[in-house]
């Protein structure tokens, strides 16, 4: 194998190992982001498998004293120059200078959009926590005890009242 395939192999080797595909998983909400999700890890897996499959194999060396014996040496003397000046031309990585500054600002606005979600799951937290109290002492509230936690509503209805205004 080639050193730029092996190093491919090797880098998509390590890069799987480091993916937390569970706590990923873990993260998502909706069942359509799950189908998504599914697709890119059967993908990933995929080309894990050509990579280290098709790609980390060394091909077998030719026995040429086996074919010079059966078929005659000036043949294969032949095609074992043919062979031997074949030249397999370097990977040369152009793709990754390309994507490199696109993935890392996705990855800042991941984090931005991580920190917004965690914001906004604690609010959402307190706020079922509040009602869930709330629908517990409903029943033997009074509208004093509701008005000292909406004051805002307190405001309205006395200003509603004030300007003889009585919703018809």
């Amino acid at each position: 194998m080639s050193g730029a395939g092996k190093k491919v192999v090797d880098v998509a080797f390590k890069a799987s190992k480091n993916i937390d595909w569970e706590g990923m998983a873990k993260l998502l909400v909706s069942d359509e982001a799950r189908k998504e999700f599914a697709t890119l890890r059967r993908a990933f897996d995929e080309v894990n498998t050509t990579l280290s499959t098709k790609f980390s194999q060394e091909p077998e060396p030719i026995d040429w004293e086996y074919y010079r014996k059966g078929i005659g040496s000036r043949l294969v003397d032949m095609y074992k120059e043919a062979y031997d000046s074949i030249e397999i031309p370097k990977y040369v990585d152009t793709v990754t200078p390309q994507y490199l500054p696109k993935f890392d600002a996705l990855l800042v606005e991941l984090k931005e959009a991580e920190e917004k979600s965690l914001k906004e799951s604690e609010r959402l937290e307190k706020e079922i926590v509040e009602v869930q109290e709330l629908k517990k002492k409903i029943s033997t509230m009074t509208a004093n005890e509701y008005f000292e936690k909406h004051p805002e509503l307190k405001k309205k209805f006395d200003d509603e009242i004030r300007n003889d205004y009585w919703g018809y």
